[in-house]
């Protein structure tokens, strides 16, 4: 501990002023790998852990997912420290993830003595190039008496604006040599634009003079405030609400102006209720691959849509869309106003978000699949028996498909998910969510291939009594390579097989409770027990592979790649 900063001779670590800015920024964990370039970190948090919680991870891209996933559920920076080198490639994957779902985070790097940079030391990355087109901000801090600052502007940029992954590379001499006691920064203030009262006027004249307007609502920066404030809105004005790509967790999805997720494996009935809206109001997402099919959904660059773009950070308004009406507005900036804009007596539209929310409880209807389990009714057994506000996370596969079509979300941020598409995801994601909230149920869904990107996490799991139930669903191959490479090339099946372990003997052989199922029968009676068990627990679905999507087997995928490979020549 320092001394008492009462004389000009007090002195301190760097690593000290570290832990003395994450305290003042509000930092109540860290997840971790050990390395013995940020020991000196490691010595400070030792005297800190009434206060900051350290979890080790057993591979860094598992503490970025979790510092991540932190962000993704608080809004506040998921902080994540990693070792040089092989310790930050591994991070990297997190990083990416933040920057594109817009999470706020901050990843502290330990890096080689500064008298050893520039030499390819051991290890030794320049990590400004290597995150430079990954992170809103990636700064060295070569002097300790600047880590308050620099802590400072880390937390600062990350929550401001359009939210985002900041990199902080710090020398271990840096934090282990003595330095000077030094004042911390106050505590970090989020920063946020607003919208004028003349584009909510705008706004108001526009939806006024529509005759089939359309809500997308979604991305990061929203609070359990705002999104009641956006219900309020959507219920005066009676707007049929679509959920942008992994964002379902915005509006309760029992609301009756839910009309579904706008993402992969769209309704088509919902993408063409966007595609025949006159005006179309998109309240916070970016309006990427996922959300526009492909960049398919919306004309481009002028929508035939009246569009008014609302985004947190002014570099995204235009980039792909060129807006009506855009705005630059943090979520609860925004909402704050939507609540209070009263709607006519009369509206031409009205009737059709009962129309689209029927369309919705249609769509989610299990569809028969392939094999003895069928997997949509197994979703609608966790909607059926989970609590309301249950935790549920996800990597990519099509098995998540399944999820966002039949899993109904109904408490704010209880979805955990990539938009980035990363796999390996929602393992940590999900012992994160856990280690937060105690108290809540906390599911991760996970095909074979994604689970085995992070299944050694069972471990993290056990060691700090987190109670989360993991679901695998085996099918042996990564089933989104293997659907695509059939349509693309039929019959041509290389590379995309897998060879398993028994998964539930897996997780019992780190002390987790663990069961297979075969049949849709067996589910329930499977959940309830895993539910029960005093530890994490373990669900093994094992799945026939020509189960490819809720609405195509692999045949028909393969049927479909015949017909495009005959058209073509």
């Amino acid at each position: 501990m320092p001394l008492p900063n009462d004389s000009a001779s007090a002195t301190t670590t760097g690593a000290r002023l570290v832990v003395d800015a994450l305290l003042t920024h509000g930092v109540e964990r860290v997840f971790c790998v050990p390395g013995e370039s940020f020991l000196a970190v490691l010595d400070s948090l030792h005297d800190e852990t009434e206060r900051i919680e350290t979890i080790v991870c057993r591979h860094e891209a598992a503490a970025a997912n979790m510092a991540e996933a932190t962000g993704k559920l608080t809004g506040r920076p998921g902080v994540a420290l990693v070792t040089r080198g092989p310790g930050a490639t591994h991070a990297s994957i997190g990083v990416h993830t933040a920057f594109q779902d817009s999470t706020p985070m901050v990843l502290l790097i330990g890096q080689c003595a500064r008298e050893h940079l520039d030499r390819e030391a051991f290890q030794e990355i320049d990590y400004r190039r290597m995150f430079g087109q990954m992170a809103k901000w990636v700064a060295q801090i070569d002097d300790p008496r600047r880590i308050p600052e620099y802590l400072s502007h880390a937390f600062h940029t990350a929550t401001s604006g359009r939210p985002g992954p900041v990199v902080l590379s710090l020398p271990e001499d840096v934090l282990s040599d003595a330095c000077p006691v030094v004042p911390g920064a106050p505590r970090y203030h989020r920063v946020a634009a607003a919208p004028a009262p003349a584009q909510i006027e705008r706004l108001r004249q526009l939806l006024e003079g529509a005759q089939r307007p359309m809500l997308i609502a979604g991305g990061s920066g929203w609070t359990p405030a705002a999104s009641a404030d956006l219900q309020r809105f959507v219920e005066q004005w009676q707007l049929p609400v679509g959920l942008a790509f992994r964002f379902q967790d915005t509006l309760d999805n029992e609301h009756p102006n839910y009309a579904g997720d706008v993402g992969l494996g769209i309704n088509p009935a919902l993408a063409k209720r966007i595609s025949d809206a006159d005006l179309l109001l998109a309240f916070g997402p970016r309006l990427g691959e996922a959300t526009t099919n492909g960049y398919t959904l919306l004309e481009i660059p002028k929508t035939k849509q009246t569009l008014v773009h609302v985004h947190q950070g002014a570099e995204e308004l235009g980039r792909v869309y060129a807006a009506d009406l855009p705005i630059v507005s943090g979520m609860p900036e925004l909402a704050e106003q939507l609540a209070a804009l009263k709607a006519p007596a009369t509206l031409p539209w009205a009737g059709t978000a009962e129309e689209a929310h029927g369309a919705y409880l249609e769509w989610r209807k299990p569809r028969t699949i392939p094999g003895d389990v069928q997997l949509g009714e197994v979703m609608q057994q966790l909607r059926e028996h989970l609590p309301v506000d249950a935790i549920v996370t996800n990597g990519a596969g099509n098995y998540a498909t399944w999820l966002h079509r039949h899993f109904s979300y109904r408490h704010f941020r209880s979805q955990l998910a990539p938009t980035s598409g990363a796999m390996g995801y929602g393992v940590p994601a999900a012992i994160a969510a856990k280690s937060l909230y105690r108290d809540r149920d906390v599911v991760a869904l996970a095909g074979d291939g994604c689970f085995m990107m992070a299944a050694q996490e069972l471990a993290t799991a056990m060691q700090y009594d987190l109670h989360v139930l993991f679901i695998v669903v085996n099918n042996s191959h990564f089933g989104t390579i293997r659907m695509h490479q059939e349509r693309h090339y039929p019959n041509r099946v290389h590379g995309t097989g897998l060879t398993n372990p028994d998964f539930a003997a897996f997780a019992r052989s780190f002390g987790a409770h663990g069961e297979t199922v075969e049949r849709t029968a067996d589910f329930l009676p499977a959940l309830e027990r895993a539910r029960a068990a005093k530890c994490a627990a373990l669900i093994e679905i094992r799945m026939p592979q020509e189960a490819s999507t809720p609405g195509a087997t692999l045949e028909q995928v393969r049927e479909q790649g015949r017909k495009l490979r005959g058209a073509a020549s």
